[in-house]
């Protein structure tokens, strides 16, 4: 095995930079505008505009974790709460970051199989809560797309978290880390894939970019206190194109979807050869795989790179650039266990 092979799939955070967004780096090394009024990042509300065929605003920043603090404080005050999944990224693995950008907003955690959210396990969290000072009250929900768990919300089911949200006065927010991957796994459009939320963390550098994530605000006024608090949080970068250009390289031909798909296409190799041993179904590019403390160590000395999930199980990531023979690889060693 190449060392490429031993760390294909850890994680698709541990996958190169795409040429074209190298590229896109290069073309923009030159004389512009400091922090985000180069012509680059004016760029960015129209293009993701395009992309979700509606009004956005669009602000970069170089972490996931900063995209989706930066939106939920948008729309929750300090004494509030925001309701996720108890496997939610923001709760299980952003360092507290949450209560820190939101001043000590609180995270109310749901149940759902898969990691995702229904109407009905948010409304037997949030009616409990009495409506006065002394308890915490909910302003937003975060749903996660794709999932924690590689699971992906068909448009149907959030249409009904949409209804569900707007009818109790809440904030949709998405963290999409993954996003790419679930819209390649639904073949929809991004407008289908997202809902009608209200912010969105469209995520990049998990897809193929250096280090740029995208900040989206369906309500382009939000952005406005946004801009504010990504400079108190270190994040407004005082060279800020290269920041833009990967956005827009990512979105330039659809190179999002299609890196996404190409990572799909070898998770989907790898599920062909996994049975019953697959915890969750595989709908984007994260497969969770029940092996044996034995099993694990026979793929290790295979040189397969993965992460321990639990006692009996395995998680396996693919990226854009994971090679077919890769997962061909991986999939005959596992149906060999």
């Amino acid at each position: 095995m190449t060392s490429q092979t031993a760390a294909a799939f850890l994680s698709d955070n541990a996958a190169p930079v795409h040429p074209r967004v190298w590229q896109a780096l290069r073309d923009a090394d030159d004389s512009d505008a400091p922090y985000d009024g180069d012509a680059l990042s004016r760029r960015l509300d129209e293009a993701f505009g395009v992309l979700f065929q509606r009004e956005v605003a669009a602000l970069w920043v170089a972490t996931g974790t900063a995209a989706n603090c930066l939106a939920l404080a948008a729309t929750v005050p300090p004494h509030g709460g925001v309701v996720c999944h108890r496997e939610a990224h923001i709760e299980v693995d952003e360092g507290g970051a949450p209560g820190f950008f939101l001043h000590g907003a609180k995270l109310l955690l749901a149940e759902g199989e898969g990691a995702l959210l229904t109407p009905s396990a948010i409304a037997a969290l949030v009616d409990p809560i009495r409506d006065d000072v002394h308890q915490v009250q909910p302003h937003a929900i975060s749903i996660t797309q794709a999932s924690e768990y590689g699971r992906s919300y068909r448009p149907s089911e959030l249409s009904e978290l949409a209804a569900f949200a707007r009818s109790r006065g809440l904030a949709l927010h998405m963290d999409g880390a993954r996003f790419a991957n679930a819209a390649a796994f639904l073949r929809c459009s991004a407008a289908e894939a997202a809902g009608d939320i209200d912010t969105l963390a469209f995520g990049c550098i998990k897809n193929g970019a250096m280090g740029a994530e995208a900040v989206l605000f369906f309500d382009p006024c939000q952005a406005d206190v946004a801009r504010y608090r990504r400079k108190r949080a270190g994040h407004l970068q005082s060279k800020g194109r290269f920041m833009a250009a990967q956005l827009l390289a990512m979105l330039e031909s659809d190179l999002w979807l299609a890196n996404a798909r190409a990572a799909n296409a070898a998770a989907a190799e790898i599920a062909s050869a996994c049975a019953d041993r697959l915890l969750h179904p595989v709908e984007a590019n994260e497969l969770f795989v029940r092996v044996g403390v034995s099993e694990r160590e026979a793929l290790r000395a295979q040189g397969f790179g993965f992460y321990d999930w639990g006692a009996e199980a395995a998680r396996f990531v693919t990226a854009w650039n994971t090679r077919e023979e890769d997962a061909r690889a991986l999939a005959a060693a596992i149906a060999a266990l």
